[in-house]
């Protein structure tokens, strides 16, 4: 079996998560966090759609971790994110952790806004 070492090139992926926090490049995010593979900082949750709104034509993906459990976004930030082109999915925060780091190590176009757990 032959295994490849993953590469994320210059971005940062998602290290480790906890109770209240991220962390990412050995630094720790406290809160809810809006994440993309050049910049994370913090999120002010689905009443905050400016800085989501802003990655229009840059990623094509938004995963919204939920928390510890799965829940429905609030109707009106999804349907904000798909009129200017951005998909949304929707999963607990320890999933699209995974997902996005994953799908970073492939180079795609994507963002996490998560919600601790």
């Amino acid at each position: 079996m032959r295994l490849t070492e993953i590469s994320y090139g210059t971005a940062q992926p998602i290290e480790g998560y906890g109770p209240g926090f991220f962390r990412l490049g050995g630094h720790v995010l406290r809160g809810a966090c809006l994440i993309t593979p050049w910049d994370a900082g913090p999120w002010g949750g689905f009443d905050d759609t400016a800085a989501p709104l802003a990655l229009a034509g840059k990623i094509d993906v938004l995963f919204v971790g939920m928390g510890k459990d799965i829940a429905h976004a609030p109707k009106a930030f999804r349907l904000a994110m798909e009129e200017v082109g951005i998909g949304v999915e929707v999963m607990n925060s320890p999933a699209a952790c995974r997902t996005y780091n994953v799908l970073l190590s492939e180079g795609r176009r994507i963002a996490a806004a998560l919600i601790p757990v």
